[in-house]
């Protein structure tokens, strides 16, 4: 499993609660940036239309050497999940306030993935911990 790309900031935004495995559907030379790594879902999240999950705000730069036929960098691009998972997930999302959020983006025999993960919000003050939590744990590995 090769990884090309991780939001680094959705640990610290959110608490994850579940994760689950997804394929994305990539137009032509958007593989090719995939793999030189330049893509970026940080500021992007998940949302369902018509019963077909899309990730939004995924920014993936158009290919150096690409030619007319580059897409739209911050396109809305289709998921491919089974019909059980996106109604578990659509349940999930209108029982509880909770936010799909894409976590990493990697290869898997010749694939690639996306790995979503359930997130809720946190607020400031759980911020707040979460940099205690990681100052102390920096700390202790110090000491020994």
């Amino acid at each position: 499993m090769k990884i090309l790309v991780v939001n680094k900031k959705a640990n610290f935004n959110y608490t994850i609660s579940d994760t689950y495995e997804a394929g994305i559907e990539l137009k032509g030379v958007e593989v090719k940036s995939l793999q030189s790594k330049n893509a970026s879902i940080n500021e992007s999240y998940i949302t369902f239309i018509k019963n077909e999950a899309f990730i939004i705000n995924m920014h993936i730069a158009p290919y150096e050497n690409g030619n007319i036929f580059n897409v739209d960098q911050d396109r809305r691009r289709k998921l491919l999940l089974h019909k059980h998972e996106i109604i578990k997930l659509q349940l999930q999302i209108k029982k509880d306030s909770i936010t799909l959020v894409p976590l990493k983006v990697y290869w898997k025999r010749n694939k690639i993935k996306v790995l979503i993960g359930l997130a809720k919000g946190k607020n400031v003050v759980d911020k707040r911990n979460t940099i205690k939590e990681r100052d102390a744990k920096r700390e202790s590995k110090k000491y020994f």
